[in-house]
């Protein structure tokens, strides 16, 4: 009976004091989080208590804060020198070097002009997070009159890849330096030509995304202020898909038009009837955008035209009504040219697919980002844009979300949007896009459910 007592006291003082006992040998650990696989779980830091999460996330904010005056050296570098799409030759170059020197496995000529670093770590888990940024410029003079402006006549970094490419590359530099406490795999995409929806489908035929488990990209947007950023669920971005349409009359003179079929006319007819029936016939809830940017046809003035071409673009953000809009699209232009006599040609062709962000990395970034600076500079989107980004070709191929990083800058009126010649990004917001894809990154590969 004495020993069965002694027992109970004995084994009531270890639970009542286990805590203690364990907090004790923590100083004598390598590393702060290494004695448990729990990483919500308390461990000792210094005089108190902390959680293992924030370690890391301090650790992230450590590294970036003094990674940024090189970060900003970078971004001015590659803004300094743009390239077009598919002609990123000295950005991969470059992009190659500050990888390799910060100790990732580095593969280039990878869709063409991309490059692919890896940050390779011993690991049970078999998961391997891609992260995408794009390097091309657009063909736009730039007049913002910076000291570090395009140097490339006629060439601007106006949709902010350098942004991006920079985020990419100071996300990687911060992961190398603490590989060991990361416990996953990562695979940084730097891709060409995104500007012409190219590049990402070039990537993947290299083979970008086998094995990848999950995508993560950043996009920046200049209406949400500097040290702020957006995540959207579900749709982000819309479908983009091409058009053309040969309207084929008869040609005649001006002065007698009843002996012609008129083409520009007639074109003219088949525009208006696209626009009007949008709004009488597509779902409302299910926008689509019709732009008609180009017509060609004509050789004279007082000619009536027997040809016309028309060049457009058509959105949409739901795959059910792209499905369905070449038909219809068809069945207007064929009304309209038998109502007057001409013939025609529709030739439809599909672009990129909408931006379809998955929930769970969403929240994800979400969560990455109320961490990392508060809820009130995490903003959740409540429209998407109809803007078209390739980063949906990724997403046939493994789960993604791509996440707005504000660059506007607080102080002023108006940011210039995005393809602006004016355009120009509040610089503190590349440490921000860092420290959150790095913490989502490590926020990834710590929980295996994601």
């Amino acid at each position: 009976m004495l020993a069965l007592q002694i027992y109970w006291v004995f084994k009531n003082w270890i639970s009542l004091n286990f805590q203690k006992i364990i907090f004790s040998f923590l100083p004598l650990l390598p590393a702060p989080c290494s004695l448990v696989n729990d990483r919500l779980t308390l461990l000792y830091h210094g005089e108190k208590a902390v959680n293992c999460d924030q370690f890391m996330l301090n650790q992230i904010k450590d590294l970036a804060t003094k990674l940024a005056p090189r970060l900003i050296e970078i971004r001015r570098h590659i803004h300094s020198h743009p390239e077009l799409s598919g002609q990123e030759y000295q950005t991969a170059a470059f992009v190659a070097g500050v990888l390799s020197s910060s100790g990732l496995y580095v593969q280039e000529g990878i869709g063409k002009t991309g490059v692919i670093g890896e940050l390779r770590v011993n690991s049970n888990d078999e998961r391997l997070l891609a992260i995408r940024t794009d390097m091309d410029a657009l063909p736009i003079q730039e007049r913002t009159g910076l000291e570090y402006a395009s140097r490339a006549e006629g060439v601007m970094h106006a949709c902010g890849h350098d942004v991006h490419t920079t985020v990419g590359l100071g996300t990687a530099m911060v992961l190398s330096q603490m590989a060991e406490e990361l416990g996953g795999k990562i695979r940084f995409l730097f891709q060409p030509a995104e500007e012409i929806a190219q590049g990402a489908s070039w990537m993947v035929e290299d083979g970008a995304m086998k094995n990848v488990s999950a995508i993560l990209g950043v996009h920046v947007f200049p209406s949400i202020p500097a040290g702020s950023i957006g995540v959207r669920y579900g749709a982000l971005t819309a479908a983009a898909d091409d058009l053309e349409i040969l309207i084929i009359g008869e040609s005649g003179h001006g002065a007698r038009p009843h002996e012609a079929v008129d083409a520009i006319w007639i074109a003219s007819q088949v525009i208006t009837a696209l626009q009007q029936a949008i709004s009488r016939t597509q779902n409302p809830l299910r926008p689509v955008v019709l732009t008609i940017g180009q017509i060609n046809g004509g050789r004279a003035p007082n000619v009536i035209a027997d040809k016309v071409r028309l060049l457009g673009t058509v959105r949409s953000l739901h795959p059910e009504t792209r499905a369905q809009l070449p038909n219809w699209i068809e069945n207007i232009v064929a009304s309209v040219c038998h109502s007057y006599g001409a013939t025609y040609q529709v030739n439809y062709h599909q672009g990129v697919p909408s931006v379809q962000n998955d929930y769970a990395l969403t929240q994800l970034l979400q969560s990455a980002g109320e961490e990392a600076w508060s809820s009130d500079r995490v903003q959740v989107l409540p429209e998407p844009s109809l803007g078209a980004e390739d980063f949906s070709v990724y997403l046939d191929y493994a789960p993604g979300s791509m996440f707005r990083l504000g660059v506007g800058y607080k102080e002023r009126i108006l940011n210039h949007p995005l393809h602006h010649p004016e355009f120009e990004v509040d610089e503190t917001a590349i440490i921000t896009g860092v420290v959150t894809m790095a913490y989502a990154a490590y926020k990834y590969c710590q929980n295996s459910q994601t």
